[in-house]
Formats: C-alpha cells, structure tokens, sequence
C-alpha cells in the first residue's frame, strides 16, 4: 500500500466524530448506512443510488437529505443536465465516529456504535454458504494494553477503507475488543 488515499474521487476528512443526537440517528438508520458505504467508491447522483438500491428515488432523496442535513454527505460537484444541475454527493469523512476514547499517547480513539448489530445481519448468508471467515478470541488485558491494541486495529480499518474499489463483490469488514463476563484463574500466590 502506498500511503495515499484511493477512492472516493473527492476530498473528505479522516476521521469525524458524531457530536450531535441528531448526527447519530441519522447514521444508524440501514439505508443511510448503505449510501454511507456506497459513497466510500465515489460521488453518486440521487438517481445512481436509488438505481444502485433500487428504491424510490423520493426515499433515497429523503435520506440523503437527513445525511446532508447532519453534515454526514455534502454536495461534492455538480452537472448541468438540460437546464437542470444535477448534484453529486459524496460523505464528509472516511470514517464517522461516536465517543471518544483516549489511546495510551492521549489521542482520541473512534468508537463506532451499531456495527456488530449490522455485521451480524450482513453476515448471515456467508456464514450459511460457507464464505465467512471470522474468529472470537478471548484474553485477560490491562487497559493500556486495549487502548494499544485497539489503536493498532484502527490503523487496519483506515487501511480497508483506503483500498480501491475494483472487485465484483462487496466484503464487510468488523473488528472490536469489548469486557466479558468470562471466569478469570485467581493470581498465583
């Protein structure tokens, strides 16, 4: 990999976190998710995504307004079609977040909310079909040793989502560390 961003074909931010009650309705909903995802490839019309879901023109329409009223998707250019301008819209950041955590050099750290509910349901028929590769492991951490290995799995999402679009086939990607209620041996005397 070399360092530079690849797709989407526009500038956006990094990293933006969701500050707003109004900012984390708007991302949570699954249709809005999936013009999120889409928008990582590159600046769509409201036309190319109503035909790329294949929903109602109006609804996308209306989602995309929600996206864009919560600074979440902004207009990235536009095109004169027969008198009339036709927009692209593209996301305003890689990667949207909710929460701060403080990583062992006191850099914030994103914390996304839904994606396991989301990975669960998108994963369904790969796991079914044999084409889910996925593993759960368990161990007992210090906190600075989590906010380490987390920092490290940030560095490897910022990666898959700098990839460049060129597959036929759409993979999702979930990754997390979370407290369990998992039995501990006691200290050794």
């Amino acid at each position: 990999m070399d360092g530079n961003p690849q797709p989407p074909d526009y500038e956006l931010a990094d990293r933006v976190a969701l500050t707003e009650p109004a900012q984390v309705r708007a991302i949570t909903h699954p249709l809005r998710t999936t013009i999120l995802g889409l928008l990582h490839e590159r600046a769509a019309t409201v036309s190319e995504l109503a035909a790329a879901l294949e929903r109602p023109k109006s609804t996308v329409a209306h989602h995309v307004k929600v996206l864009a009223e919560n600074g979440l998707v902004q207009v990235v250019r536009t095109r004169r079609v027969r008198a009339i301008d036709e927009r692209f819209y593209g996301r305003t950041a890689r990667m949207f977040y909710v929460g701060v955590e403080r990583g062992p050099e006191g850099d914030e750290m994103p914390r996304d909310f839904n994606d396991f509910e989301v990975a669960a349901r998108e994963s369904a028929t790969a796991f079914r079909d044999g084409e889910l590769w996925g593993f759960i492991r368990h161990a007992r951490l210090a906190e600075p040793q989590v906010s380490e290995f987390w920092e490290r799995m940030a560095e490897l999402i910022a990666e898959f989502d700098r990839l460049p679009r060129s597959g036929d086939t759409v993979y999702g990607f979930a990754v997390g560390i979370y407290p369990t209620d998992h039995p501990t041996l006691p200290d050794p005397f």
